[in-house]
Parts: C-alpha cells; sequence; structure tokens
C-alpha cells in the first residue's frame, strides 16, 4: 500500500521534491511548485482531452451532417496530433505532456469520418480509416526514425496556423459557424494555452512550445469568431444566400 502510495505521488512530484516537501519540509521550494503545477495542469488537461470534442461528435450525428466544417482543417489537425503524439512517445517525454493528444486524435479521426460519411463519402471513409491506422501503427512501432518524426514535428508549426485559418475562413465565407462547437473551440483554446507552460517544464522542447504558442493564436481566432457569430441564424443566412 506504502509502495501504491509512493508510486501515485511520483506522478506529480520527482524524487528531489518529495525529499523537499516530504522530509525538509520546504513547502516553499519554487522549482517544485512549478514542476507540481504543470503536471498537475497536464494531467488536467489530459482529463479535459477525454471530452473536449465530444460536443462536436454529437452535434454532428444530431444533425447528421458536417455542415460547416472544412475538411482539409480537420485533417490537418489530425496529421498535427499524431505528428505530437508519435514524436513525443518515441523520445520519453513523460505522458503528463503529451497524453492528450491521445484522447484528441481519436476523437479528432472520429470527426473526420463522421464528415465523410455524412457527406456521402463511406467508402472513402472507411479507406482512410484503414489507411490512418496503418500509419500510426509504423509512427509508434519504432519503424521510423526519430529524425523523421522530428521533421513531422517541425511542420506542425506552420500546419497548425493553415488548419486553423482554413476553419476561420470557411467561418467567415459562410458567415457563421455552422457545425462546430462552442464548447469543443474554447476547450482547445485554454488547453493549447495550458500546454505552453506544461511544455516548458516538462519538454524543454523548442518545436513543441512553439507549436503550442501558434496553436493557442489560431484557436484564439476560432473562438473569437464563435462569439462574433453567437447570435446568427444559420438558416436565415443561407436562405439570404440563395436569394441573392
Amino acid at each position: 500500500m506504502a509502495q501504491l502510495l509512493r508510486n501515485a505521488t511520483l506522478l506529480f512530484f520527482t524524487k528531489e521534491c518529495m525529499v523537499e516537501y516530504f522530509d525538509e519540509f520546504n513547502f516553499f521550494h519554487v522549482g517544485c511548485f512549478k514542476v507540481a503545477l504543470s503536471k498537475l495542469l497536464g494531467f488536467g488537461i489530459i482529463g479535459g482531452s477525454l471530452l473536449v470534442k465530444i460536443p462536436q461528435i454529437i452535434k454532428i450525428f444530431q444533425n447528421r451532417s458536417g455542415k460547416g466544417i472544412n475538411v482539409l482543417s480537420v485533417l490537418l489537425d489530425l496529421f498535427c496530433i499524431t505528428a505530437m503524439v508519435s514524436y513525443s512517445f518515441i523520445s520519453g517525454f513523460p505522458f503528463s505532456s503529451w497524453g492528450d493528444g491521445v484522447f484528441l486524435g481519436l476523437q479528432t479521426l472520429t470527426i473526420a469520418v463522421l464528415v465523410m460519411h455524412f457527406s456521402g463519402n463511406t467508402t472513402q471513409a472507411t479507406a482512410f480509416l484503414a489507411a490512418y491506422l496503418a500509419i500510426l501503427f509504423a509512427a509508434l512501432s519504432g519503424l521510423t526514425p526519430l529524425s523523421f518524426l522530428w521533421t513531422c514535428q517541425a511542420m506542425n508549426i506552420p500546419i497548425v496556423l493553415t488548419s486553423k485559418f482554413l476553419q476561420a475562413y470557411t467561418n467567415y465565407f459562410n458567415g457563421n459557424t455552422g457545425q462546430l462547437s462552442a464548447i469543443t473551440c474554447f476547450m482547445l483554446f485554454f488547453g493549447a494555452l495550458a500546454r505552453i507552460f506544461t511544455s516548458v517544464q516538462e519538454t524543454g522542447d523548442t518545436t513543441m512550445i512553439v507549436m503550442y504558442m501558434c496553436s493557442t493564436l489560431a484557436n484564439a481566432v476560432i473562438a473569437f469568431q464563435m462569439l462574433y457569430y453567437w447570435n446568427v441564424d444559420v438558416t436565415k443566412e443561407e436562405k439570404s444566400k440563395k436569394i441573392q
């Protein structure tokens, strides 16, 4: 039991910090406070990631439509998440610094497949799912060189911006946010913001830090659009475009 508690404690504190807190009773150690805060934020983000895109998935199911969702944006998002998870896993980074990517990836994959399916491309959706799973296996199995995964991770920076701004342009062009979920958009923004801090503390990896900074900026644009188009009636907007 004591060993189990110790192992659980190590999820949030390093061995050095356990000495500072529980042997020296130095509860004001700045370095250990940052580490503990980073761990708590990391696991909090992972917990939130279990549900972050569920509202979006439910909204697509309820309306049986992916209207307003830019498929290319979703696929680019999925690439970024997959590259980040694969690179972090092979690099041996702490799970608290990237674990949310596992659940975000599963949910983003689901959204991509559903949008294709409800657009009448079920065969394409099935083929895409099979191809993605094969690529994921190759990336996580160690068959893919770390240098290649690093390159993919570095590519995330422009891809994250392109992905989000494609969706932002779609929103602007349509004059509404379509089937986008406000809950999902705001959770992605705050999650990316918190990840800047946890990446600095737990990985020190420049590409990951810059990626999350770009992701925060891009998600902020989508979140702003959610507020800007909040009271827009999508049905009326579509009717007015048809009249024009």
